[in-house]
């Protein structure tokens, strides 16, 4: 055992609360330098333990950096979720407003916080689990708000599920890290303007 390790033992920290601080001194490092460049000593020496011990609980620099994304991007999903239980909003007004908010938060984060925005781009781009999950879990949000408007006679959509994912690749150019901070040329429309497209496809009668 490093020297350094038995400060954690005396303290009687439970595991969980250690993988918490690896995760956020992670964070810290990646907002700082950037997930690449960051490595387990650097997070270890931080910690002051060995960087066995937080393989103890992490098998991989991948692991760590998959765990700090899940927790960044559970912060999306939570957001969308909320939107889609807030009361008082049709669900015209929860499907504009998730939309809306998914693009705001991913553009904030590529202004702001351009290595985390990194690393999240990275993930989307190589498909980590958590990505594909995170995919699946806003298109459900979408799904369940669709549906809702279905209920009330707001929407018309035969198959809710399917209706959810055409409208979330219709998204993609502006909630997708991969594109987000690309410079928006024609023929890109402005995101209402695509909006307002999606949901006329809802709209009653429409055929």
């Amino acid at each position: 055992m490093h020297p350094d390790d038995s400060t954690q033992i005396l303290a009687g920290e439970s595991g969980q609360t250690t993988r918490c601080r690896i995760m956020a001194t992670a964070s810290e490092f990646f907002h700082e330098i950037g997930y690449q460049k960051t490595t387990v000593a650097d997070i270890a020496r931080s910690l002051k333990m060995s960087p066995a011990n937080v393989y103890r609980f992490f098998d991989s620099k991948k692991a760590i950096n998959e765990a700090v994304l899940k927790r960044l991007i559970g912060e999306v999903e939570a957001l969308v979720a909320g939107i889609a239980d807030r009361p008082g909003l049709t669900p015209t007004e929860r499907l504009v407003t998730a939309i809306e908010s998914l693009h705001r938060h991913c553009l904030e984060r590529y202004e702001r916080y351009p290595r985390i925005h990194e690393m999240v781009e990275a993930g989307m781009g190589e498909s980590w689990e958590v990505c594909r999950h995170h995919v699946a879990g806003v298109t459900a949000v979408f799904e369940r708000i669709i549906r809702e408007g279905v209920r009330t006679g707001e929407f018309e959509a035969a198959d809710p599920a399917m209706v959810a994912g055409c409208i979330h690749v219709g998204i993609i150019r502006y909630t997708h890290p991969l594109h987000v901070g690309q410079p928006m040329l024609p023929p890109v429309p402005p995101l209402r303007a695509m909006i307002d497209f999606l949901l006329r496809g809802l709209a009653p009668g429409r055929g």
